[in-house]
């Protein structure tokens, strides 16, 4: 029965899921009329909407992108890639490979989404080449990982409403990650998918006739061509470990005096420092470094190109007033116990126009706010419903699957079926944590 669904699941998406690109223009248009229809706004209002908000992300899609640099360059480093290859080696089955790569992609996305997004897909290449295993499934598995990026030590609402300064200060101040991240309720859906995902996945496995392989030399990594060369003295700096050295330490001595002499918190920007300082000490030269900089760039193109395309879907929900009625919609049927049902629920609908956290908590925190202060409800408990509604959706969206498919050879509509399980899986295990935790 249940291999059943997914085959069915994978063929639905196999035969009707766009590129991303096409899949972001249909979203533009179908928010585009939307406005129209429910917000009275015209065409040439829903243009004028677009066309000001398509570089409103600028800042934010920099961040994200180094995220997603800083995680690649930090995965890459020869101490994390032999960590890789002893791991694989783990795996004797193919079943025990889907487990294996699923565990490793929810721990490293639990730490950092670019991280994870990165780890997974470099460890599901490496698996490839040592077991048997149905590719698509096991790169679906990495990419399940990200699941749980939202409730980890990344996750973008929760380090955003940490923040001394953050743009919601004034109405709801300052809440502690202790309250966010640490929470038992958080911590709690975490376990559960944990254990729950790489079942999942498991479960999915084809059979030999119905799996789909990789030749594994096809995987096989290119030739490490960073020249040794020192004829010049720039070769010579290029190539210099006293460089790294430096400005490793330095880093270091910084890092240690924001979190343990400071005791400041996480967001993005420390967290990206953090990878690249780690990064930089760990390729030893800058010649390699900038080496496993060009291969990351290259995994992030496809978010280049189409962030600012959400940005300008973003700018037509807020400014029409879309997204607030979506939100104020939802939330209308809740009580104070059921409201982050109803947030995340919101959230994950909203993520599939909006696939950026921070974005998303821009776009419905006014609503969710005013609601949960309404409603005397936990407000920590509800801005975690709508980090976990953009994690959750996710699996639907296959924007952030665009790094893993860029590492791993594969278009969105290789996986997506299999993303689509888990989706209805996680979205149960999620609604009952916010709910009844």
């Amino acid at each position: 029965m249940f291999k059943a669904m997914t085959r069915g699941s994978v063929r639905l998406v196999e035969r009707y899921l766009p590129d991303p690109y096409i899949f972001v223009i249909l979203l533009t248009l179908i928010a585009g009329i939307a406005a129209m229809a429910f917000e009275q706004r015209s065409p040439m209002e829903i243009i004028q909407y677009w066309g000001n908000g398509f570089w409103g992300l600028l800042t934010f899609a920099m961040q994200m992108l180094l995220v997603l640099l800083t995680g690649h360059m930090l995965a890459s480093t020869p101490l994390v890639k032999s960590w890789l290859r002893g791991l694989a080696s783990l795996a004797r089955s193919a079943g025990s490979a889907i487990i294996l790569v699923t565990l490793v992609s929810l721990a490293a996305s639990w730490i950092n989404w670019g991280f994870g997004l990165v780890v997974g897909a470099l460890f599901a290449k490496e698996l490839a080449r040592q077991v048997r295993v149905d590719y698509r499934l096991l790169v679906a598995s990495a990419y399940s990982g990200f699941l749980v990026w939202h409730g980890g030590l990344a996750g973008s609402v929760p380090l955003t409403i940490a923040t001394s300064g953050h743009f919601s200060e004034d109405k709801i101040g300052i809440i502690s990650t202790s309250d966010t991240i640490f929470a038992f309720f958080n911590l709690a859906i975490v376990i559960a998918l944990f254990i729950l995902v790489p079942l999942v996945n498991r479960l999915m496995l084809p059979s030999d006739k119905e799996s789909i392989y990789v030749d594994p030399s096809l995987l096989e990594d290119a030739p490490d061509d960073v020249k040794q060369t020192t004829d010049r003295p720039a070769d010579r700096l290029e190539n210099s470990r006293l460089i790294s050295i430096v400005i490793g330490v330095a880093g270091l001595a910084y890092l240690f005096d924001y979190y343990v002499l400071r005791g400041a918190t996480l967001n993005l920007n420390v967290i990206n420092f953090t990878f690249l300082i780690l990064a930089i000490l760990l390729h030893g030269t800058p010649r390699r470094l900038l080496k496993s900089l060009d291969e990351a760039i290259r995994g992030g193109a496809g978010i280049v190109i189409q962030f600012p395309f959400y940005a300008g879907i973003m700018a037509i929900m807020i400014d029409s007033g879309l997204a607030a009625s979506l939100s104020e919609w939802m939330v209308s049927f809740a009580t104070a116990t059921t409201l982050p049902f109803w947030t995340f629920m919101s959230a994950g609908l909203v993520n599939i126009f909006v696939p950026s956290g921070g974005g998303q908590w821009a776009v419905q925190s006014p609503v969710v706010i005013a609601a949960t202060q309404a409603l005397d409800a936990d407000m920590a408990r509800t801005a975690m419903a709508v980090a976990w509604g953009d994690s959750w959706t996710n699996m639907l969206q296959p924007f952030w699957a665009l790094p893993v498919l860029a590492i791993a050879g594969l278009k969105a509509k290789d996986i997506m079926g299999f993303c689509l399980i888990q989706l209805i899986v996680s979205g149960i295990v999620i609604s009952i944590g916010l709910t009844w935790l």
